[in-house]
């Protein structure tokens, strides 16, 4: 008997449109996660839903109209025409993607591959480098939905793929389209996380104990900043870069506390080293989104600027590419 397989693409997520209501419930069911805010269940309600989200969802939402397209978010948009290509490589798959947070949903996507009667679903959450705020909330989801379920598929989960051969090469064909030794240096800007969350991945250790900047190791080979700095090496070497030819960073900061160095400060220090026209990355994120399209390449752009650079450019993600579809393929062993 032919096994029947599905494959399941998901990815972090996005308001229905960029009106305040949608993004009121968007940031809400988002914030409220307990692997994203990590305090106790009634004062993270206080600090959702009566502070932090009726004033953020204005900001929000004005800066996701600066992105929406006339198909609607860019997140979706993307991810929608990955599934595609994927699905054409995988004629034999059921393939469908869904959002961790508001629509499509896991549970519905979920509950729609289990009915066709597979013998195996595999889970791809669309995050390069493992965390608990990311692939680690969707494992929890991806759990809660199978408990209601009277029959459970054999499930394979992907919890990471920073150093898989495939990804780099997709990043390293998304970076061939510039012509790297024109600019003065390359920054590596990844989502940022607070300290505790790496650290505590770690029994009778912290994060800083373990020479994350410079190494994998069996100790580190699931912290977030190891792997980021990994990821950065893998495609550095690539182009032949030397370390001081490039930086990495992470953005997105809430608070001092997350992880550093900090993009916005690197883009403000950059030009007083002379350094004026430089090139960005995001290798964290797999489809263009707010992170990218805004703030790297709206706010950041015009801190740089307003700090001495000349010129900063965005290298796009890599959305649908073929060569990610393929890397796909790849990374789940098909």
């Amino acid at each position: 008997m032919k096994i029947k397989k599905g494959l399941l693409l998901i990815n972090l997520g996005t308001p229905d449109d960029p009106g305040y209501l949608s993004v009121f419930k968007y940031l809400r069911q988002f914030l409220m996660d307990p692997k994203v805010i990590t305090v106790p269940y009634v004062l993270r309600f206080i600090l959702v839903s009566l502070i932090i989200v009726p004033f953020r969802a204005f900001s929000s939402g004005n800066i996701y109209k600066k992105i929406w397209t006339k198909e609607g978010s860019p997140l979706i948009v993307n991810t929608s025409a990955l599934t595609e290509k994927v699905k054409q490589k995988l004629p034999e798959y059921q393939v469908e993607y869904a959002m961790r947070y508001q629509s499509p949903s896991i549970e519905e996507k979920l509950k729609k591959l289990i009915s066709l009667n597979l013998d195996e679903i595999i889970i791809l959450p669309l995050f390069p480098q493992f965390s608990t705020a990311t692939t680690g909330s969707v494992f929890d989801e991806i759990s809660r939905v199978l408990k209601t379920q009277s029959v459970t598929p054999s499930i394979k989960f992907i919890n990471q793929f920073y150093d898989q051969k495939s990804f780099i090469d997709s990043w390293e064909e998304k970076l061939s389209s510039f012509d790297v030794v024109d600019y003065d240096h390359i920054l590596f800007s990844y989502h940022g996380l607070p300290t505790k969350a790496v650290d505590d991945i770690y029994d009778d250790s912290l994060c800083s104990d373990n020479d994350c900047e410079n190494r994998i190791t069996e100790e580190n080979k699931f912290c977030y900043k190891a792997t980021c700095y990994e990821t950065t090496r893998l495609i550095a070497e690539r182009f032949n870069l030397p370390s001081e030819k490039y930086t990495v960073s992470f953005q997105s900061r809430l608070t001092k506390n997350w992880i550093e160095p900090f993009t916005d400060e690197v883009l403000e220090e950059l030009p007083k080293k002379g350094i004026e026209n430089i090139l960005v990355l995001s290798p964290a994120f797999t489809a263009d989104n707010l992170e990218t399209l805004y703030e790297i390449d709206d706010e950041y752009k015009e801190l740089f600027l307003e700090n001495g650079g000349k010129s900063l450019t965005m290298v796009p993600s890599l959305n649908d590419s073929s060569k990610w579809a393929d890397s796909i393929v790849k990374i789940i062993g098909a």
